[in-house]
């Protein structure tokens, strides 16, 4: 099941839930690229290779091919979020439960963005539609479990392949740069920090795009009084509007999350910076073709990590990865009770 641009627009004038579906999951994007986003421009901007400003843009492009390509190649991440709850059987409450989720979503991704803490937006996506769907189910028949575990491998993914690949890429690097002018070396990495950062922002797309376009499809179903019997192919209109929502946020508010992890958690050279980058991409490629969910912020995050750890212990800022590790700790049952309680409150009032 598909559909079109103008029958989306028609359906969506005449049908005031499905408005309010399209809406609410535009924001959730606008707030990704918001808080989620600026993690793969991080390391290119805080070692000066790119300004701000063209590096946003670079991110908004990157981000729309990530989205065009890999839902070309393979659309499995998408199938798994759309597929990991039940909001079968009365549609007019599972529409209302699903408004709730995705508030639930932006109230703890501002809250997380007001401490400049970079959480994990698929993360915060996941825990309150599945709050959302065991309100709406009455208990955890609402949840998906042969889905549902593919999260719980995308997190200790996304933690060890990133700290992993972010030390050996680190340290393969300085292996073949030993003895070079640094000078000469320099300017090669600054170019090719460039390249990472498009790179990662390429697969911030696939990975992320593909999630919340798989909720807006959701949303679409639901308010057409089907749940999409799990079968749906995403539009071009739709990947053209996730990718410019996304960059639209990276580009109002996420210099806080840039500083946080480009700059406050480790200080980086142009070699390392270029490192973490190589590395968070060919982690979050890996996942994204095998069809695990993983958190593009813990990938990032991780990488810069054992960037930082193959030079010293001490060379990372452990105060900085504690309140992030926290904040991911409590991001399930935080924004899944968000969710939960927030879908009682709309089926009960609505």
């Amino acid at each position: 099941m598909t559909i079109g641009f103008s029958e989306f627009l028609s359906q969506a004038l005449s049908n005031p839930m499905l408005m309010m579906i399209a809406i609410l999951t535009t924001a959730v994007i606008l707030v990704n690229g918001w808080t989620d986003a600026p993690n793969a421009i991080a390391t290119c901007i805080s070692t000066r290779a790119i300004g701000p400003r063209p590096a946003i843009i670079m991110a908004a492009i990157f981000n729309f091919l990530g989205v065009f390509v890999m839902t070309k190649i393979n659309t499995s991440v998408a199938a798994t979020i759309y597929n990991m709850v039940d909001f079968g059987g009365n549609s007019e409450n599972a529409i209302k439960a699903l408004c709730a989720a995705l508030i639930a979503i932006v109230i703890w991704a501002t809250a997380a963005w007001a401490f400049g803490i970079p959480t994990s937006e698929s993360h915060a996506l996941i825990a309150g539609i599945s709050g959302a769907a065991i309100a709406l189910q009455g208990g955890f028949s609402g949840i998906n479990g042969s889905e549902w575990v593919k999260v719980i491998y995308g997190l200790g993914i996304s933690t060890v392949l990133g700290l992993g690949f972010g030390w050996g890429t680190v340290k393969l690097t300085e292996l073949i740069c030993k003895g070079m002018d640094r000078r000469k070396t320099n300017k090669f990495f600054k170019t090719a920090q460039i390249g990472g950062g498009a790179a990662m922002a390429f697969m911030h797309g696939a990975q992320d795009g593909q999630k919340f376009m798989g909720v807006f499809m959701l949303g679409i179903f639901l308010a057409q009084g089907s749940d999409g019997g799990g079968n749906f192919e995403i539009p071009f209109w739709l990947m053209i509007l996730c990718s410019l929502v996304m960059g639209l946020g990276t580009s109002i508010g996420g210099y806080r999350i840039i500083k946080s992890v480009g700059m406050d958690m480790v200080k980086l050279e142009k070699y390392q910076g270029f490192s973490a980058d190589v590395a968070g991409a060919g982690c979050i490629l890996v996942s994204s073709l095998t069809g695990i969910p993983v958190s593009t912020t813990h990938t990032k995050t991780t990488s810069i990590m054992g960037v930082g750890v193959a030079k010293r212990l001490s060379n990372v800022n452990w105060g900085v990865v504690k309140e992030m590790v926290l904040t991911w700790v409590l991001t399930f049952p935080g924004c899944g009770l968000i969710g939960f309680l927030m879908a009682l409150l709309f089926m009960k009032v609505f």
